[in-house]
């Protein structure tokens, strides 16, 4: 029998951390600001960590994915949870898009569907492609290589002539265990950084800026960088919403990352629809529009 309407996903580290720092204070009180605006919509609403062996997923009607910001810790266990799960219950954002979205050979769909994106090229497992051939081929000098499926910067190095040697040998073993992507450094990440469009549905909600620190190209805050509230024009935001049109279906929830691309133009870096981080904390009223499309989509 179902007694709760949503349950809030994080990770097994975020549930009751004994001394949270920072970074957790702030996964904590963006789930809180959630939580706050799912109960004043009338819903009953638990939160826990995605692996807890002893809850029964079938008692609530739906689930929605926060922080569970280890998953590509323990992709394979993940995964086999994902099918598990969505056998149960309702999956927020749905079971077919965080499949589709948990790899990002999703870039190339959004390529055939018109949407420009950082130039890619994919290094497929077992391809036995050296990053020396890589960079010959395509003729780029400067790149960034990531694995496939991943986040918080895992596996992410920025490449030149100086340290392509130190970097392919850095990642030859893991190189073997997954598909990696390779792409032109770009540019603009250092003077102007990445722009982050959350929307809800299609409507626009609200937008971040994320810059490295001095010295670094990766935004992310795990690694100094900085966030700001950020308003984009409306070209930039029908540019992202372009982007949403061209999922397999619209997401509930979703973060666009743009950049500036080295033509110039706006370019996909990221489309985020599994468990972004979408600053709550900078606009929490953005946390009423979730509710009630949760509320339309439950019924």
């Amino acid at each position: 029998m179902q007694n709760l309407d949503v349950v809030i996903l994080t990770d097994a580290r975020y549930v009751e951390p004994s001394h949270p720092g920072e970074y957790v204070r702030n996964i904590l009180f963006e789930d809180h600001i959630v939580q706050k605006a799912l109960e004043e919509s009338g819903l009953q609403v638990q939160r826990k960590d995605w692996a807890d062996p002893e809850f029964d997923w079938s008692t609530t009607r739906s689930v929605i994915f926060r922080s569970t910001w280890d998953y590509f810790d323990r992709f394979e266990e993940f995964k086999s949870w994902l099918n598990f799960v969505a056998q149960k219950t309702h999956l927020i954002n749905s079971h077919e898009l965080v499949k589709w979205n948990i790899d990002k050979h999703y870039l190339a769909d959004l390529v055939r569907n018109n949407i420009a994106v950082v130039p890619t090229r994919f290094i497929e497992l077992g391809s036995n492609l050296s990053l020396q051939y890589l960079h010959e081929i395509t003729g780029w000098t400067d790149t960034v290589i990531k694995p496939t499926v991943g986040g918080a910067g895992r596996h992410t190095y920025r490449i030149d002539t100086h340290n392509l040697n130190i970097i392919a040998q850095k990642l030859e073993s893991v190189m073997q265990e997954e598909s990696f992507m390779l792409q032109p450094f770009q540019h603009s990440i250092i003077d102007s950084g990445e722009r982050s469009l959350v929307f809800f549905g299609l409507n626009y909600s609200h937008s971040v800026l994320k810059k490295a620190r001095e010295g670094d190209f990766r935004v992310q805050d795990d690694f100094g960088g900085s966030v700001l509230p950020y308003e984009p024009g409306k070209e930039e935001i029908q540019f992202a919403r372009s982007a949403i049109q061209a999922c397999p279906e619209i997401p509930l929830y979703s973060r666009v990352d743009i950049i500036t691309a080295n033509n110039g133009k706006y370019a996909i870096s990221e489309l985020e629809l599994i468990e972004p981080e979408l600053w709550f904390r900078i606009k929490p009223e953005a946390a009423q529009m979730l509710a009630n499309e949760i509320v339309k989509k439950l019924g």
